[in-house]
């Protein structure tokens, strides 16, 4: 295993502005590679309140990177934006994304070349080509801010693990929606009783490739000394009845799928140590460490189509500057392409993470940073590396 030094250009394909697209676990392009989603904020320096709205619009990159608005949301935050992607049955030119209709949180269609639009009942947090993902999104942001939305429907901590909350599967088409994994459910496996003495909550919700599966974290506050809340990772079927414990070391973080039974992500080995663990999800138990002798630190992890290559970064380090890297699956290389310098002042639910996404064919990379005194949009081509 090695470390190279492989410095690459990351261009801003953002005017002035407040801009990010969000996660890192999307794609922001469209299918033919033209559009790349995004929005665009007033302010950098506070958590959202109801009212503030957000743009949502598109980035034309063979247009001279023009910015062209299409609505308006407030139901969004700075980890994670408003769960903007473009709909993965009509990637070219449809998107999905979550709005605030009265103290309630819900999700529209939008045909970027139509204008034509559709409602859904609940807000969205992962797509597969049929169905949503969907979780109380109200609760979530009491649990953990930065992620959720304020003042909404639903938002009591109170029952510390309901029955009637918990993960949703919604039909895309009809919008019917069932709970498929309750939150008193996940508390009754292997029931620990710091499970009822504060709020339980789920959250990463993320469908296979295939959308035979999905994983999620199950989180629940606890008193620790390194850690405020501990963390179970699960894998199930689709219909959310097959559940399967991936990990339950009191430690799992980022995660990504390598492909529809494969998925890594950084977690807490039994010797306390942390690293990007492999796993098998319908395989014997069990994982493999990838890269333990090059990385020493959580990141965005995402594998490019193919499997071969995965993006990460880092936290900033004492110099708070945030390094980006990709990683060689088969030669064991990681290849650093880029430190970015990060504000102390947005910290916590304000901070600016990279979050690095691939493009569809593997050979551009889309980051979020404010090295430059805003939140901005970058792009690095990386296919010289990736070829190589």
């Amino acid at each position: 295993m090695s470390i190279v030094q492989h410095p690459v250009e990351a261009r801003a394909i953002t005017p002035d502005g407040q801009f990010w697209f969000g996660y890192y676990d999307k794609f922001p392009w469209n299918a033919s590679g033209r559009y790349h989603l995004a929005m665009r904020a007033g302010f950098i320096d506070r958590q959202p309140r109801v009212d503030d709205a957000i743009e949502i619009g598109l980035i034309d990159t063979e247009g001279g990177n023009a910015w062209a608005p299409l609505t308006e949301t407030t139901a969004w935050s700075w980890q994670q934006g408003t769960m903007l992607q473009w709909l993965p049955s009509a990637p070219e030119d449809t998107i999905i994304y979550n709005i605030r209709e009265g103290d309630a949180f819900r999700a529209e269609i939008r045909n970027v070349v139509t204008g034509e639009t559709r409602r859904l009942p609940r807000a969205v947090y992962a797509v597969s080509e049929t169905h949503a993902l969907c979780l109380n999104f109200a609760r979530l942001h009491l649990t953990r801010p930065g992620y959720g939305y304020a003042d909404g429907t639903g938002g009591r901590i109170d029952d510390y693990h309901p029955d009637d909350d918990g993960i949703w599967k919604m039909d895309l088409a009809t919008g019917e929606s069932e709970l498929i994994v309750s939150l008193d459910r996940l508390a009754g496996i292997e029931h620990q009783e710091t499970m009822d003495i504060a709020p339980m909550w789920v959250n990463h919700l993320t469908w296979s490739p295939g959308g035979s599966n999905f994983v999620f974290l199950n989180r629940w506050f606890r008193q620790h000394p390194r850690r405020p809340f501990s963390d179970r990772f699960y894998r199930a079927t689709a219909d959310g009845r097959d559940l399967r414990k991936v990990h339950d070391n009191g430690y799992f973080s980022h995660f990504t799928y390598r492909d529809e039974t494969h998925l890594m992500g950084h977690g807490r080995k039994p010797d306390g140590e942390d690293d990007y663990l492999m796993f098998d999800l319908m395989g014997t138990p069990g994982y493999e460490v990838v890269g333990g002798d090059v990385f020493d630190c959580d990141g965005h992890c995402n594998f490019a189509s193919g499997g071969r290559w995965f993006v990460t970064d880092t936290y900033p380090d004492a110099e708070d500057r945030r390094t980006l890297m990709l990683y060689d699956m088969e030669t064991g290389t990681r290849v650093d392409i880029g430190r970015f310098h990060s504000p102390p002042e947005l910290e916590g639910p304000l901070r600016c993470d990279l979050h690095p996404r691939w493009s569809r064919d593997g050979r551009r990379l889309s980051i979020d940073s404010a090295h430059a005194g805003r939140r901005a949009i970058y792009v690095l081509e990386v296919g010289e590396i990736v070829d190589g």
